[in-house]
């Protein structure tokens, strides 16, 4: 058996300038930390969960699941830093732990704040407006933003961390650099365009729209374009550049449906039959239901007709509703004028002949 001068003779001995000792206390060292990091975050994520449970807020759950999240490698990692810290290590080998305990911190404080981003933005949002159907697009693309943004930071710091000077890289892109952005120019006015669509809101997931010849119900709102379902059954994609610089109508903000149409009667029609008919479409519109009459006027004189002209509101901004209301008073109008004798015009031409005595 080894006697304790024997052992430590042993611990003395140097090897690539430390000794055996050095290396027992790094170990121990190493092995000690990453077994308290362990324990440390199972007491604090069991306590934190026993107390969300006592909780309504899910925001202790969230706690812990970011705790719960610090993986292993990480406390090796970390505890390893540690431990070599007095060590005299090779230049090499003293950086690879440097860069790889950089990354390794780096990369968990980058997901730990693009986490607590993406919780922050969805909790903002949905409180301010509960009821938005474009609330889970809104922070599917505000928190992609954040997530790039944080990343890049991350990106920054570590090169910044390996003895990359930053500065001279950027302005080593030279024409490159400019190139990117002028490519990006318009990337970024799509996503400038997008943060003013969330925030003025002229439509949402759901709205039918009329965008100059085009018209459908938006299916998905992007940090880059906007979705439309067509009539037709076919997709519209629209730059989000293009439908902010473009005059949009918006159906689905609308509260009742104003109705201008006309009809035409013949020029045999009595004087009487012409004055009467105003007071016929007022009682036939008036006993529909869901509708309300403005006004009902002898317009014009046409070319073969005597026209009228009647406005009304559909009082639902529904189209489907609009068109069985119309469908409605044509059939009533025509019910109408045949008892009353009166004749829709249509366009005729009538001959008169004179003969010379």
């Amino acid at each position: 058996m080894p006697t304790f001068e024997q052992i430590r003779q042993w611990l003395n001995i140097q090897l690539f300038n430390n000794t055996l000792r050095d290396y027992s206390v790094a170990l121990v060292t190493l092995v000690g930390l990453i077994l308290i990091f362990a324990l440390v975050k199972k007491l604090t994520v069991v306590r934190l969960r026993r107390f969300a449970k006592k909780t309504v807020s899910d925001l202790d759950d969230f706690i812990a699941e970011l705790v719960n999240k610090i993986g292993f490698p990480s406390f090796v990692v970390i505890s390893l830093y540690i431990a070599t810290q007095p060590l005299h290590l090779e230049k090499t080998l003293e950086s690879i732990i440097k860069y790889l305990f950089v990354v390794v911190i780096t990369f968990r404080a980058v997901t730990l704040l693009q986490q607590i981003a993406a919780y922050g933005v969805a909790k903002s949002y949905q409180k301010a407006r509960p009821d938005d159907p474009a609330a889970q697009t809104v922070v599917k693309n505000l928190t992609a933003a954040l997530r790039w943004a944080i990343w890049a930071l991350g990106l920054v710091f570590v090169l910044d961390n390996l003895g990359i000077n930053i500065s001279a890289l950027v302005a080593g892109l030279g024409i490159g650099g400019i190139a990117v952005a002028m490519a990006s120019q318009a990337i970024l006015g799509d996503a400038f365009s997008a943060l003013s669509i969330f925030v003025d809101k002229p439509f949402q997931v759901g709205d039918f729209i009329i965008v100059g010849d085009f018209m459908g119900t938006v299916e998905y709102i992007g940090l880059k374009t906007t979705r439309v379902r067509s009539l037709g059954g076919e997709q519209l994609i629209f730059s989000n550049t293009d439908l902010t610089s473009s005059r949009i109508k918006n159906y689905k903000r609308m509260y009742e449906r104003r109705v201008l149409f006309n009809i035409g009667v013949i020029y045999q029609t009595s004087s009487e039959q012409v004055k009467k008919i105003p007071f016929l479409v007022q009682e036939v519109i008036n006993k529909i239901e869901g509708i309300r009459l403005d006004r009902v006027h002898f317009a014009s004189f046409g070319d073969f007709s005597l026209n009228y002209e009647i406005v009304y509101y559909v009082l639902s901004p529904d189209y489907n509703v609009y068109m069985d209301k119309q469908q409605a008073i044509n059939f009533a109008l025509k019910d109408v004028f045949e008892k009353e004798g009166i004749e829709f015009a249509y366009p005729t031409q009538t001959l008169f002949v004179t003969k010379d005595s």
